[in-house]
Order: structure tokens, then sequence, then C-alpha cells
């Protein structure tokens, strides 16, 4: 398949991982984003929702996901975690150290990009996005890394923040979250944290909605020319319409980490959940 192919754009091959191009956002086929073909295709998908710090429950879902395999083998599991991996959660630093070095299980993991992560990224590269991103839940996050914030912070104290960030953060963390794909193309699935343009092709979506969109994504019925698997909007249970399966659970106050799992017979049936 030539993916330059105007005939090609509104469908994503098979086990692909979308990642942005730097300032690009443009339309065209391809437009944001390069498409980048995984060289092994997995044999099941377990998608996560939003995280949100919470360790402790990340662990016991993936517990619960080695269970699944021992009862249901496939040569080549993963484990994609769509987003929103930090804030709220009081765990935020060791959800990427887990991530960064996870158990040597024969499980592999990606995660994506979700708008909590951006947040971050932004603030490190400008102190004036302080006040948005505590309002996302920045505080637990920062406090992770060990910085010290008072109740009402002043411009001074956020110029402050982003020092003791800059100089708390690993690395490794800053290489792993300015890394992050936006999506996931795996089969007739695209796995993305908040959802797509209904109005735009697969392959013509931009970069920020696929981080931050709610409508018009939550209420189309069109078949967007795959199943988006997606978190960003808590729902009390997974939510299954026809055209997306919505899976953030609000763990980081409810306790309910969830998961979906992808594989044959999700494309055929129900899909099955596993859940903290």
């Amino acid at each position: 398949m030539d993916l330059r192919d105007p005939m090609q754009t509104d469908r994503l091959r098979p086990d692909a991982v979308l990642s942005p191009l730097d300032g690009a956002d443009d339309p065209a086929p391809l437009g944001p984003f390069a498409l980048i073909p995984r060289q092994d295709e997995w044999d099941r998908v377990y998608a996560v929702g939003d995280v949100h710090g919470r360790l402790d429950l990340m662990i016991a879902l993936e517990d619960k996901i080695r269970a699944d395999l021992d009862r249901q083998p496939v040569p080549r599991p993963l484990i994609c975690y769509l987003g929103d991996l930090i804030d709220r959660g009081p765990d935020s630093r060791a959800v990427i150290d887990h991530l960064i070095d996870p158990p040597d299980d024969g499980v592999a993991r990606l995660a994506l990009l979700g708008n909590h992560e951006q947040r971050m990224l932004d603030f490190l590269g400008d102190p004036a996005v302080g006040p948005a991103w505590l309002k996302l839940g920045g505080r637990q996050a920062l406090r992770s890394y060990g910085a010290s914030i008072s109740e009402r912070p002043s411009a001074k104290d956020f110029v402050r923040l982003r020092r003791a960030l800059l100089a708390a953060l690993p690395e490794s963390h800053s290489c792993f979250l300015r890394s992050r794909p936006r999506a996931l193309a795996w089969r007739n699935f695209v796995l993305v944290h908040a959802g797509i343009d209904p109005a735009r092709p697969l392959l013509r979506q931009r970069p920020d909605d696929l981080i931050w969109i709610r409508a018009p994504f939550l209420s189309a019925t069109n078949d967007f020319g795959a199943i988006v698997v997606h978190g960003h909007v808590m729902v009390d249970r997974p939510d299954v319409k026809s055209n997306r399966i919505a899976i953030d659970t609000g763990a980081w106050k409810t306790g309910h980490l969830t998961c979906v799992v992808l594989d044959d017979d999700a494309g055929r049936n129900a899909p099955r959940f596993l859940s903290t």
C-alpha cells in the first residue's frame, strides 16, 4: 500500500503508530503525522484507560492482565496505556519509572500521549502555564517530584517550581514524555487518548484533537474507518458504541482502572474488559 496515495488515506495500515511531525498542522494526506509501521504485529492488545498517578492500580491491573494471559496465552501481547499517566493521583513519578523499566514478563508496553503529559511539557517550557496545569491536577505531579508548592502560588512561585521540576526530572523521564506517540492503529482499532475529529479522515487529524477533543467526537455516529478506543472523558463503566469504546473509569478517585481486551474476538463479539 502506498500511504501517500489519496485513495489510501482514510484508513490506517494495521499495526502502526502515529507520531506528530514537529510544527506540522496541515490537512493534506498524512498531514501532521508520520505513519510508522511496527515490524512485530501484536496478537492481542490490552488498552488501559487513564492511570493518573495511581501506580497501585496500574500494578494490580497488570497482574490481572498476566492472569488473563495465563488463561488465554498469545505469543505477542501488548499493553497500551492511553495517556494521562500523571496528575491527580499521588505517584506520577513512580508511574513513569514503571513504564521506563517495566517488569520482565514478556509483555510489551506502549504509552500514548495524553493532554496531562502535554500540559506538563508546556509548563517545562513556560511557567505561565502553571495555573492551567494545576487545574488539571498538576499539584500532585509536582509533589511526586519533590517540589514544595503553596496553596496559592504566585507567578514567581511558578518560575521557581519550573526550575525545581527541571532539576528533579530525570533525563529518562524527559525523553519518555517528549517521545510519546499520539495514536496506535491496530487491525480495525485506533487507540488515542481523547478521540478524533469526525469530520476528518483518520490520517488528516490535528495533533491537539487526539489529546483534547470532546465534542463533536463524543456525539458522532458516523463510521470513522476504525473503532476508536479512548479515555479522557470519565464514564461510570466502559461505554461501547458502534464507532468507539470509552474506558476512562476515573481510576484516580474511584479506584477502578479499566482495560479493554482487543483481539480477533473483539472485532466479532462484545469486547472483554478487565478492571481493578
